[in-house]
């Protein structure tokens, strides 16, 4: 399950290391490839077969928030993703199971030009940049996350959409055999894990893919090796583990609206004034804030993006349309 629609330096500070004891990103890749392929001869067994954190190069990014990170132990400790259990501490104990690499993308339906996208290959060439956002659950909790990624309307440009595509359709991965929490004889949603956008949503300049945060690539419980982050949104709709991208003509189904329609809408655009139907929404609890006495923030709509995505409703019901 996705976490569930500025200016900044790097939130990592290396100051004390002495640039010469940096080893280069390129080094870096060669050497834990060379490794992957010794394990077989010497190490078999004795690697990981997932993406190991690596640090990543990115621009500032002029859309980030000025406000304070949640802390880096907040924000890979505390996470929902059903696939490796639906306990807060569920996906940091377990998502180590996760192979993130080889990992491809594809990308097909309604383009001109389909592909399928290597996720080392997409991210050398993918203008990288961090954005720190505010991201908020329908939970009713919030932490503020320095993303690195790229624009998801750069992808759309190069897979070149037809003129009937309206949707894009989103798919994670689905390994039971690495994935505990699709192993349940009651699942708690019907896997593998769907989402979609409206073309017009993915094609915004806020919406990203993440390869990573805090300026390293992304832990596997943080949607590794590649996740869509649309800060205004409830983040559910944060899709993570991506395996494939389609783009299609009619909406497509999406996980939590299929299992849950009264609760969990198409758009899920963070909308204070429309409760769940279980709690309210108008306020929200910052990660990181103190404990559970500390007082509530008031939820902004539009998780406080408004001003950049409201006009994309124009005219529309938010109250139907959730």
């Amino acid at each position: 399950m996705g976490f569930k629609r500025g200016d900044a330096v790097l939130i990592r500070r290396p100051s004390d290391i002495a640039p010469s004891e940096i080893t280069p990103r390129e080094v870096y890749l060669n050497r834990r490839q060379w490794m992957a392929g010794a394990a077989g001869l010497a190490l078999a067994g004795a690697l990981p077969f997932r993406l190991e954190a690596a640090p990543l190069t990115a621009a500032k990014s002029a859309f980030s928030t000025d406000e304070k990170p949640t802390s880096r132990e907040d924000v890979t400790s505390y996470n929902n993703f059903y696939e490796f259990g639906t306990g807060k501490d569920d996906p940091a104990a377990r998502a180590k199971s996760l192979k993130t690499s080889p990992w491809t993308v594809k990308v097909d339906g309604l383009v001109g030009k389909p592909a399928e996208f290597g996720i080392e290959d997409l991210i050398k060439s993918s203008a990288l940049e961090e954005r720190i956002y505010r991201m908020r659950c329908v939970e009713g909790w919030s932490m503020v996350i320095p993303w690195v990624g790229f624009p998801m309307a750069d992808l759309v440009k190069r897979v070149e959409p037809l003129g009937s595509a309206k949707y894009v359709a989103f798919e994670t991965a689905y390994r039971p055999e690495e994935m505990p929490g699709v192993q349940s004889v009651f699942p708690v949603l019907d896997w593998p894990y769907v989402e979609g956008l409206r073309l017009d949503e993915a094609m915004h300049p806020l919406t990203i893919l993440a390869v990573g945060l805090y300026g390293e690539t992304l832990p596997n419980q943080n949607g590794a090796p590649i996740r869509l982050v649309v800060p205004w949104k409830y983040g559910f709709k944060g899709i993570k583990s991506i395996t494939r991208i389609s783009f299609v003509e009619k909406q497509p189904e999406t996980s939590w609206n299929k299992q849950a329609p009264d609760e969990y809408g198409f758009y899920a655009n963070v909308n204070p004034n429309v409760d769940h139907p279980r709690w309210s929404q108008a306020t929200e609890r910052r990660i990181g804030e103190g404990g559970l006495f500390v007082k509530r923030r008031p939820t902004l709509p539009f998780n406080g993006y408004a001003d950049q995505v409201a006009s994309l409703y124009a005219g529309m019901d938010l109250r139907k349309f959730y």
